[in-house]
């Protein structure tokens, strides 16, 4: 996709976000929903095969495209833009084409991977748990940033509110990212349960935005007062896109918690997933995949410590998810 077509992609979808989110509001305002407004925005996108480079008999003879897909922790255009080079030196690396699948919210990148439809997909923590539970699914890789393989989630607001932490939120709107996102989800409802409350009653309004960076763009642009928010999603957008985060402050830090990884189907092809795990702890060690890691501020990929996810599932017991 060319830069201006991303643009105007991504233009789109802030336009088009903003106006579901204003819906969600609205919905919760009426008296439509008396919990959360749930919208979904059914988005289906498949991004034509990124293909390595070969010569027409390799066409003919070339292996099945790997299937990908990436949970919507990033809105779609913002994906396709970010993770292209990963996609593009993927293929050329494993000498097959890659297929891209998005969906709208992390359940349905669940479902791709629990119906075999999909190899490989970069998942949220929280989903991670959900797709243990219903069929087995593996984290296969976790990435390291900045020497570790935990992350956060920040609680955050405009920068004109003068709200100083989460009680300061009581009777105001909020946004959640997707119904199982650890960070935009089940930490912020976890430490409203230790103070004995529910979303339903400590809020006016709530929504999901089905990405984090709609949830920043949310708040930035004064839809809803708070909203719990990645960490990696945030100190993401503050480095490669100033703006998005600009207009918005964090006012509390809760975590660490084990970092989003890199999952499959238990009954994934032996040979494949050691394929894929070899290729993906080994990128940091080839220049152009150090490169491409260091974009999407990676140090490495590492194998996945079985402890790693303990807390997540510790809050989600005690919330009952």
């Amino acid at each position: 996709m060319a830069g201006e077509e991303v643009e105007r992609a991504a233009m789109r979808g802030r336009i088009f976000g903003a106006g579901v989110l204003l819906l969600a509001l609205a919905l919760g305002a009426c008296g439509e929903s008396p919990e959360v407004a749930r919208v979904s925005l059914e988005r289906r996108v498949e991004v034509a095969s990124v293909r390595p480079s070969q010569g027409p008999e390799a066409v003919r003879g070339s292996p099945p495209p790997l299937r990908v897909a990436i949970a919507s922790v990033l809105s779609p255009s913002r994906t396709l833009n970010d993770y292209h080079d990963l996609l593009t030196y993927m293929g050329r690396r494993l000498g097959r084409p890659i297929r891209l699948f998005q969906r709208s919210t992390y359940a349905e990148v669940n479902d791709l991977l629990k119906n075999r439809e999909i190899d490989l997909a970069f998942v949220c923590a929280g989903a991670l748990l959900e797709g243990e539970r219903e069929f087995g699914m593996r984290a296969l890789v976790v990435p390291q940033i900045r020497g570790e393989t935990v992350y956060y989630s920040y609680l955050i607001v405009n920068r004109r509110s003068r709200a100083e932490g989460l009680e300061d939120l009581r009777g105001r709107s909020f946004a959640f990212s997707d119904p199982l996102s650890n960070s935009g989800r089940l930490v912020p409802v976890y430490q409203l349960a230790v103070r004995g409350e529910t979303p339903e009653r400590f809020f006016s309004r709530t929504a999901f935005t089905y990405s984090h960076d709609n949830s920043i763009l949310a708040v930035a642009d004064g839809l809803v007062d708070g909203a719990a928010v990645d960490s990696l999603v945030y100190d993401y957008l503050r480095a490669r896109n100033p703006e998005a985060a600009a207009e918005t402050r964090i006012i509390a830090r809760w975590g660490p918690y084990g970092i989003p990884p890199v999952a499959v189907h238990p009954d994934l092809d032996p040979d494949l997933k050691r394929t894929l795990k070899e290729f993906l702890l080994s990128m940091h060690a080839d220049p152009e995949g150090k490169r491409i890691l260091e974009w999407l501020l990676i140090d490495r990929f590492v194998d996945v410590d079985p402890n790693l996810f303990r807390s997540i599932r510790q809050m989600a017991a005690r919330v009952g998810r």
